[in-house]
């Protein structure tokens, strides 16, 4: 029988290093955000910009245990860290004025997880 191998390694390594953020930083949120990012493929998140704008307040930090799309437009700066970001979103994001970080970025910066106020899903 021939061994069954992970399709995508980058994101089972992300996943174990949130783990091991939150087993180290004592806080719940980053084995969350990696249980999250495990999930089947056709259960895994997606977040459009719209939604961003409309469930958020200028200033916030935001993860997104998945990908952000770019429908929709933003008129407000906020912090958002996702797994991965498409062109158009990283476009409106940092164009009003907000940041887009990947997922270790933001388990580095922040590994208490005290200053995220979101997670959408």
């Amino acid at each position: 029988m021939a061994k069954s191998r992970r399709v995508n390694q980058a994101l089972y390594d992300t996943s174990a290093m949130l783990r091991r953020t939150g087993k180290r930083g004592k806080c719940g949120i980053w084995p969350y955000v990696s249980r999250l990012l495990l999930l089947p493929k056709r259960r895994r998140i997606a977040v459009n910009v719209l939604k961003l704008n409309r469930e958020t307040s200028p200033g916030e930090s935001v993860v997104v245990p998945g990908k952000v799309l770019g429908l929709g437009e933003l008129d407000h700066a906020i912090t958002v860290s996702a797994y991965s970001f498409s062109p158009s979103a990283r476009k409106k994001i940092e164009g009003a004025g907000g940041r887009c970080m990947g997922l270790e970025d933001m388990a580095k910066e922040n590994p208490s997880g005290s200053g995220i106020n979101r997670i959408l899903r």
